[in-house]
């Protein structure tokens, strides 16, 4: 009895060492991970110089920027700034109001295209790019692969829009590889529904344009040939946000149409649903699933899509509107893909809450916008609706999933942090922003121009203030002061423009080489509400800790008062850190100034002097 009592107590020590070891390789892994910055830059705008910004403005009037002013000087600055991903938007072709027809390109009818310039979301043919981007619209396919390269040589990867819910109405593919049909070209447009058609249709009832609102009239009111209020559509289709009517309204996604995933007009599907547990399963298993299925021809159409594009060097994709798609197609779609390349960089817009874990875990994406909690939460706070003391929740909530929870504060849907409709002063985003890029091991996400406070208030056309427009051609003049005249150098920016765009680069390098950020997160907001005099609901305070690296991080929301307590660092987190009592020294990592942490106790101390909108990254010296 003693002998096997031995023997067990050696197997058990055994199994201990093994799981000790395995957990120290994980952390070793996770150490050996480093934060991701994606930059959003809308590519027509980027390197635009002109100033003129006519209100509809032609291309030859307010310009446009295009592939090759992403140059090596614009690249270096870029990857500079802490940028490890370039999302190049509106890169595919979309419907544009421009006479390309010399390059067998038809025309684009304005009453069934926003803007000018068009929507980056209403592609028009999948298989090239957007002409306007081009020095020479006949070899606009590689000059955009020649960015792709120069981008790659910059130790940057290359993220692009793909919309499978939906195409431009007047979808036309013209750039098809060999034995790949163009979207509804085999379509019974007799029915509503069919598995294999590519759209649903309306039958015996024609397309009619939407009614306008608010004295809307098509680029303007200028004339055009093709604006006359009428487009050719029988069977008219349904529209990308779903509209069933034959005459979408004003406000619908009048200019697309939706794509057909094999779901019937009563919600029920025409496929295979994953079987249970595939959600605790690997791409691997999820590619093999769909191996041997029969399944819609959109799925078929969009997976030869992502493969082309990821086949010609494309490192990822930005997924629009991923929850109007089926979860199961997106299971297919993103196995295919990481079967191609594994390190592939996949990011949807999902803006349900309860849909979050089924995209991720069954439909295989690597990341989601973080935007109806941490986003609406901050912006709520930095316009004074809203206290920091709501931020611990939302890590609490999400912490199974933290990691796949992309953080922004501005993309190209929401209202830029400097115009008046947000908050009227870019540097009311400094503290949020630490926050959002230090708070989890997720990517942090940039805005083309919120480093140097772009307010986006031009008056372009089709689009509003407050957003940079997608739809015009347009200049953006903050950005352009960087810009400066196409030596990327920022001559023109203000005093005050540049020491905001010190700040995103001071913050962005920190985050993609420290080690603790990919690491644990406790907040400690909560226990000095309680415990500490002087620390309101303007502060927020949050530790992040690695094997190599401990991190205090406080932030002060407040634009107008200098915020001074003794900020207390809970047991907990001294005993995970093993200090004993004594002092240690801080360095602050965004501005250098220097603190002291002290340890009395078993409880830390630590003196804190927040001028209005400052934030410390204090790291610990041993």
């Amino acid at each position: 009895m003693h002998m096997y009592k031995g023997i067990f107590i050696t197997l058990l020590m055994m199994l201990l060492l093994v799981a000790c070891q395995q957990s120290t390789n994980k952390q070793e892994v996770v150490e050996a991970e480093k934060k991701a910055v994606v930059y959003q830059v809308f590519t027509r705008l980027f390197g635009n110089t002109n100033t003129n910004n006519q209100p509809w403005g032609t291309i030859e009037q307010n310009g446009v920027g295009k592939f090759n002013d992403f140059n090596d000087k614009a690249l270096n600055e870029l990857k500079e700034l802490g940028v490890t991903h370039m999302w190049y938007t509106g890169v595919p072709h979309h419907a544009v109001i421009n006479d390309y027809t010399a390059f067998g390109i038809s025309n684009d009818d304005p009453d069934v295209v926003k803007g000018r310039a068009g929507s980056p979301y209403a592609v028009k043919d999948y298989y090239n790019v957007n002409p306007d981007l081009a020095l020479d619209p006949a070899k606009r396919l590689e000059e955009f692969l020649a960015l792709v390269e120069r981008t790659h040589k910059h130790g940057m990867k290359v993220l692009i829009d793909i919309v499978p819910n939906h195409v431009a109405r007047h979808y036309e593919g013209k750039n098809n590889p060999e034995g790949v049909s163009d979207f509804g070209a085999n379509d019974d447009t007799s029915v509503e529904y069919a598995i294999n058609n590519n759209f649903y249709y309306i039958p015996k009832q024609s397309f009619k344009v939407p009614n306008a609102e608010n004295n809307y009239h098509p680029l303007g009111g200028e004339e055009h040939p093709l604006a006359n209020g009428t487009f050719d559509e029988n069977p008219a289709k349904w529209t990308g946000n779903g509209s069933r009517l034959a005459q979408p309204h004003f406000h619908d996604w009048y200019e697309t149409v939706k794509i057909n995933y094999g779901v019937r007009p009563d919600g029920t599907k025409d496929f295979p649903s994953l079987p249970e547990g595939y959600d605790q399963m690997d791409y691997k298993a999820h590619y093999k699933f769909w191996k041997d299925k029969t399944l819609p021809d959109s799925w078929i159409k969009f997976r030869d899509i992502v493969i082309y594009w990821t086949k010609l060097g494309v490192d990822g994709f930005r997924f629009d509107m991923a929850e109007m798609v089926p979860v199961e197609f997106w299971s297919y779609l993103n196995s295919s893909i990481k079967t191609e390349n594994p390190d592939a960089f996949l990011l949807a817009e999902v803006y349900n809450p309860s849909l979050y874990r089924d995209y991720i875990l069954k439909g295989k994406m690597d990341y989601l916008y973080d935007k109806v909690e941490l986003y609406d939460t901050l912006k709520h706070i930095m316009q004074g609706h809203g206290l920091t003391d709501n931020l611990p929740a939302i890590q609490e909530g999400l912490k199974d999933i933290e990691h796949n929870m992309l953080h922004f504060l501005e993309n190209h849907d929401e209202q830029r942090i400097a115009s008046p409709e947000f908050v009227g002063d870019a540097k009311k985003g400094m503290p949020a922003m630490v926050v959002s890029a230090c708070i989890s091991t997720a990517p942090t996400m940039l805005y083309f121009g919120q480093e140097v406070g772009e307010p986006g208030n031009e008056n372009a056309g089709f689009g509003t203030h407050s957003r940079t427009s997608i739809f015009d051609y347009i200049g953006v003049p903050h950005h352009q002061r960087w810009v400066n005249n196409g030596l990327f150098d920022g001559g023109q920016l203000t005093n005050s423009e540049k020491e905001l765009r010190n700040f995103y680069k001071r913050l962005l390098n920190f985050t993609i080489n420290s080690t603790a950020l990919m690491g644990e997160y406790s907040e400690i907001h909560t226990f000095n509400r309680s415990n500490t005099e002087g620390y309101g609901d303007k502060a927020f305070s949050f530790v992040r800790w690695s094997q190599s690296e401990q991190l205090i991080i406080t932030t002060n929301f407040n634009a107008e008062d200098t915020h001074a307590y003794q900020l207390k660092i809970p047991s907990n987190i001294i005993k995970k850190w093993q200090l004993k009592d004594g002092e240690y020294n801080l360095t602050d990592q965004l501005y250098s100034t220097t603190n002291t942490l002290i340890v009395k106790d078993c409880i830390g101390h630590v003196k804190i002097s927040h001028q209005p909108l400052q934030s410390f990254i204090y790291k610990l010296s041993n």
